[in-house]
């Protein structure tokens, strides 16, 4: 399993969420498979989405696509921090 955590400050949440919500389709069809969105529990702008993909190849071209960067623009979006990472283990305590 591959997943991404991107952490970044959002200006607007509710604006946010909606270009997230509106943009689940191409997020679905570039292989993204499920996702988590968390707030930092003192600062409710700096939001993190950490999400399973297909693969990190795909979720690198899906984000570093000009496309997105405008997305992020529209959604408020500040100084998005991207980790590509590999699973190395799972469990339940």
């Amino acid at each position: 399993m591959d997943h991404v955590l991107i952490v970044h400050a959002v200006k607007d949440f509710p604006i946010w969420k909606q270009v997230l919500d509106e943009a689940a389709g191409i997020r679905k069809e570039a292989g993204e498979q499920s996702y988590h969105l968390l707030h930092d529990e003192f600062d409710r702008s700096r939001v993190a989405h950490f999400s399973r993909w297909t693969s990190l190849a795909q979720a690198k071209a899906f984000f570093e696509a000009d496309r997105l960067v405008e997305i992020r623009r529209l959604a408020g979006v500040d100084a998005p921090e991207f980790n590509y990472l590999h699973n190395m283990e799972q469990g339940t305590l």
